[in-house]
């Protein structure tokens, strides 16, 4: 009779086990198997990921340089804004830890999946989208690193937020990050490569 029960009870173990790992192979058990969303994407049709940065949105262009598309995907839920930073992490600037900030738009619209090519330079968009002052000017300044090798790359953030940023036309980076703390629901990254060619 004890090795009945205790027979039994290893019966009902197994099948107490094999219940929990179904449970998790489903996704519905919150385990190690559970299904998961896909994260934020950016992409530009301008140019891939990893690529070559054309030279028309870069200082080669001269003052007629523009912005390239950006579209995301995947945007978590509640999204109220978006952040996005460009920046050249291939320097150290002034000898210090910081790099060049190419391009700062606070404020984006949650509801938008793009901006457009070639942003114009205005600091304030009719939709609220607010663009900061990078190292040089307000707006989008294109790659434009000084030597021909090698190439840098030049990386641009987007930061999903569940929340705008109540900042004004003079915050800083730091600013801005600091603000986004506690609020980032999101991050996407995409980057480009340039080098010079016309020295």
């Amino acid at each position: 009779m004890k090795q009945k029960l205790v027979a039994s009870g290893a019966v009902l173990l197994a099948l107490s086990v094999g219940a929990v790992l179904a449970q998790d192979k489903g996704g519905k058990g919150g385990g190690k198997g559970a299904a998961k969303a896909p994260g934020m994407a950016l992409s530009s049709p301008d140019f891939q990921d990893g690529g070559i940065i054309p030279p028309e949105y870069t200082q080669q262009a001269g003052p007629n340089a523009k912005s390239p598309r950006l579209e995301w995907t995947n945007v978590p839920p509640g999204t109220q804004s978006f952040v996005l930073i460009m920046h050249d992490p291939d320097n150290a600037l002034n000898k210090g830890t910081g790099d060049v900030l190419h391009w700062m738009v606070i404020n984006i619209p949650g509801t938008a999946r793009s901006l457009q090519q070639g942003m114009p330079m205005d600091a304030k968009l009719p939709d609220g989208t607010m663009q900061l002052k990078g190292i040089r000017n307000v707006g989008y300044m294109g790659p434009g690193n000084g030597s021909i090798n090698p190439y840098h790359h030049y990386t641009i953030e987007l930061y999903a937020l569940d929340s705008t940023l109540n900042l004004g036309p003079d915050a800083t980076r730091d600013d801005v990050m600091k603000a986004m703390e506690g609020h980032t629901t999101g991050k996407a990254v995409l980057v480009g490569r340039f080098k010079r060619t016309d020295q």
